[in-house]
């Protein structure tokens, strides 16, 4: 671990390198394998990796038709050309060219060990990748049995196990459409995503065990089929009662299974819809995301490879569950020959080291989590490099939010001091990351290295000018062939839209909140939504979250800035759940606001602490700060926020409490 402090020309001080790539290293990653081909195959040659983004995002069809030829997926008729249409929305990537993400991720060695599961429920399992595209063949068979066909949704109500995975390729690979919500969904949360896709096939497990606890589903399944009027079929997975659990389904999993067939996988369009993914639901119903058989086969490819450096006969895992985007981009590491770890409980059962016991034991090569999992390791002490063997780690990625210094240093100090550890920032919409990690650039404390190549991502201010080393919109100026084809039930995409193009007209913004500096780092500071504005200063809130996070009295914290309606400074009030055993007294009210003071700015001192018995989140795991700021400002409930997008629906009813203390403000 090497120590270089720099100021940015900017001003900005910039964090110490704790990781940097040898020769040998960028060599052997998939990007350097890259770089060695378009040097011989197109004559292409790039001084270092800002040049090789900057002709990646100037010269797409160049380098997405490099991407193309280098990986050459399987296609069944080949692109008429790389981008027939760079509108954004409705730019067209590849036309002509049919393929399926099925057949893609199948492809490869039947004796190679690809699916590594862990249950809680029932124990470990494993498929080699015979086994697996066996197994997809005959539940696609099953499902053209049930009369599924080209277009179709087929809808999971199923946790991150084996049969979750067959059942998407299978889909897949007929061309029908896929969507998913994990099984801890309540009903409401669950239809609210389902009766707008109206599937015709429902996948169900009867419950899970969770820890030592055991949750049973039946009713919860009962209540979704009934609301359901298009399904035809329910298969049910007997899970957590192998006996009676297939009772729950008009099929079980193993009659769906039954017959033996060849895999076949229909040659769809590359823009054929491959699945839906829904957006947080928030506020109002879920979008309804659907994205592209080729956008995810090509960007994947590139992502996985090039930023993420996961490489032919690695082991993949991310502590996640079927509702979350992070589960499909796992199963997208298929297609660069990759096996893929499951685990389906308690991260917290038998211990809260577990995650780290499932690395070691499964010999993960990649580990994706949440900033906030590694901020919560740091801060109970532990040392899993110590205690593990995780000497087959070589990366790790850390999303969700944004990681601290002190995180990176955490990881470099007790996972392993000689590990790719990249902090990437993306989303649900786009299936991928916009900026995050290269293994041709050294790793700094606190930083997102780059923006990834072929996406043009800038920081817009508030004339919608890009704007360097100051904070701005995030917006992306050029397509990209993994943004979503459309929404679902959406005419005339009036919701896609507005969703992302209606601020900056012909450029997407994305709703973060970032600082980029002159070498293309960046920092993503909060939802710029949710940035607080004190005094005509834009404070980002993960600048706070840093701070709390070191004050070990401190579990969870939130910050929101309530403005003045008559244009007077307004309220900046910072809510503090502590730690089992501790009080935000009068001693640690003013440590937070010395600790606020000296490490941002006396700015960043709120005008009131309340103590709150804990922080309501999303279900993909990111604070509710607009929502609670608006129940503050006095909104009804059922305006701001759905009680089945929260993670713990009771902790809305402090903030509705505490509502009347603040009537007026905002």
């Amino acid at each position: 671990m090497s120590i270089d402090v720099q100021q940015s020309a900017s001003g900005e001080t910039r964090g110490e390198i704790l990781w940097t790539p040898t020769p040998e290293s960028i060599a052997a990653s998939g990007l350097g394998r890259f770089l060695e081909w378009a040097a011989r195959e197109r004559g292409l040659t790039f001084d270092g990796y800002d040049e090789l983004w900057r002709w990646s995002v100037q010269d797409l069809t160049g380098f997405w038709g490099a991407v193309w030829d280098f990986f050459e997926p399987i296609a069944h008729s080949a692109p008429e050309r790389v981008l027939a249409d760079a509108s954004m929305p409705g730019a067209r990537w590849f036309p002509g060219a049919t393929l399926n993400f099925a057949e893609n991720c199948l492809r490869g060695p039947d004796e190679e060990t690809v699916v590594i599961a862990r249950s809680q429920t029932r124990g470990p399992s494993e498929l080699t990748r015979g086994e697996l595209r066996d197994a997809v063949a005959r539940a696609a068979e099953g499902l053209r049995k049930l009369g599924v066909r080209e277009g179709d949704r087929v809808a999971a109500y199923l946790p991150n196990i084996p049969e979750a995975v067959i059942a998407m390729l299978a889909t897949a690979s007929l061309g029908a459409i896929w969507a998913a919500c994990a099984p801890e969904f309540g009903t409401r949360s669950v239809l609210d995503r389902f009766q707008q896709i109206e599937p015709v096939v429902l996948l169900v497990v009867d419950g899970y065990r969770y820890g030592t606890k055991e949750i049973d589903r039946r009713g919860e399944v009962a209540t979704i089929r009934a609301s359901l009027p298009t399904v035809r079929t329910t298969v049910a997975v007997p899970y957590l009662d192998p006996e009676e659990g297939g009772a729950v389904g008009d099929l079980t999993w193993d009659a769906l299974l039954a017959e033996p067939a060849p895999p076949a996988y229909a040659a769809v369009p590359f823009d054929h819809p491959l699945w839906i993914l829904f957006s947080s639901g928030t506020t109002g119903l879920p979008k309804a995301i659907v994205h592209s058989h080729g956008g995810i086969v090509i960007e994947k490819l590139k992502n996985q490879s090039f930023q993420a450096d996961i490489r032919p006969g690695d082991r993949y895992f991310v502590y996640c569950t079927t509702s979350w985007v992070m589960w499909n981009n796992v199963i997208a590491a298929l297609l660069v020959g990759a096996g893929i770890v499951l685990m389906d409980g308690s991260s917290a059962h038998p211990d809260d080291l577990e995650l780290w016991r499932v690395i070691a034991d499964t010999g993960v090569t990649t580990f994706g989590c949440g900033a906030a999992m590694l901020m919560r390791a740091r801060r109970k002490g532990h040392e899993p490099g110590r205690m593990f063997d995780l000497s087959r780690l070589r990366g790790m990625l850390s999303t969700g939010s944004p990681l601290p210094a002190e995180g990176f240093r955490w990881v470099y100090t007790h996972v392993n001091p000689d590990l790719y550890m990249q902090s990437g920032s993306g989303g649900t919409d786009v299936c991928t990351g916009f900026v995050g990690g290269s293994p041709m650039l050294p790793v700094r404390a606190g930083e997102i290295a780059c923006r990834n190549l072929g996406v043009l991502a800038e920081a817009l201010d508030a004339d919608g000018r890009p704007v360097i080393g100051e904070p701005g919109e995030l917006v992306i100026s050029k397509p990209m062939p993994s943004m979503p084809i459309y929404f679902w039930k959406d005419p005339g995409d009036v919701r896609y839209r507005e969703t992302y193009f209606s601020m900056y007209p012909g450029l997407w913004r994305h709703g973060d909140w970032v600082i980029f500096d002159e070498h293309g780092s960046c920092r993503i500071t909060g939802r710029s939504d949710g940035t607080l504005n004190r005094g005509g200063v834009r404070l980002g809130t993960s600048e706070f979250y840093a701070v709390l996070d070191d004050v070990p009295q401190v579990a969870d914290s939130m910050v929101v800035h309530l403005e003045d309606p008559e244009g007077g400074p307004g309220r900046l009030v910072l809510f503090v759940a502590p730690v089992e055993g501790a009080k935000l007294d009068e001693g640690l009210r003013e440590h937070i606001a010395a600790e606020l003071r000296a490490r941002c700015s006396p700015r960043h001192v709120p005008d009131e602490m309340i103590d709150v018995p804990g922080i309501p989140y999303n279900i993909t795991g990111k604070k509710l700060e607009i929502p609670v700021k608006r129940l503050l400002q006095g909104l009804p409930r059922a305006k701001v926020v759905s009680d089945g997008a929260v993670n713990d629906p009771a902790l809305l009813d402090v903030f509705e409490r505490l509502a009347a203390r603040f009537a007026g403000a905002g």
